[in-house]
């Protein structure tokens, strides 16, 4: 039975996935981009999006946590200023994931995972309501029915004249 044994292994052994997916958190914050197995940017954004909770709390003790995980003091600086001003009002989806494609040595699915930009970070969901007329539309005038129609109109009024007075 597979009780309690949640997330995935990485095919190592608990060192050595803790010490990638270290790696990998610093070098995304760092690049703000990584490619990497479809697998490991599953895990990667678990561990990734929490640093960045973390920095949006921005008090000392979330500090210290994220300098026990993250591997470089440069890159939780850039976590804490600025990219926690570019999150600020956003709950959780920070990062991306693009399917890219297969790798050619072994046939691993590889993606992209990429920290939103600010611009994307404040568009957020759909717009409700009724949709927004073009400019265009709202300029072209409505069309009156054609002249075949009126004349089709004034015959069949024409007829039905002449049925009542016969």
């Amino acid at each position: 039975m597979r009780h309690r044994k949640a997330g995935r292994n990485l095919g190592r052994d608990t060192s050595h996935r803790k010490a990638m997916l270290r790696n990998m958190v610093t070098s995304l914050f760092k690049h703000e981009q990584l490619e990497t197995t479809d697998a490991r940017a599953k895990e990667l954004r678990i561990v990734a999006e929490k640093m960045i909770s973390l920095a949006k709390r921005g008090d000392l003790h979330a500090r210290r946590q994220a300098l026990g995980y993250i591997r470089d003091k440069a890159t939780t600086t850039k976590l804490f200023e600025d990219l926690k001003e570019r999150y600020l009002d956003r709950q959780g989806g920070y990062i991306r994931t693009v399917k890219k494609g297969n790798r050619k040595g072994d046939g691993a699915s590889i993606s992209v995972i990429q920290l939103l930009p600010a611009e994307e970070a404040k568009k957020r969901g759909k717009k409700k309501g009724k949709p927004t007329v073009s400019k265009a539309k709202k300029k072209a005038k409505p069309k009156p029915p054609p002249e075949s129609q009126k004349e089709d109109s004034q015959v069949t009024e024409g007829r039905k004249g002449k049925a009542d007075s016969a």
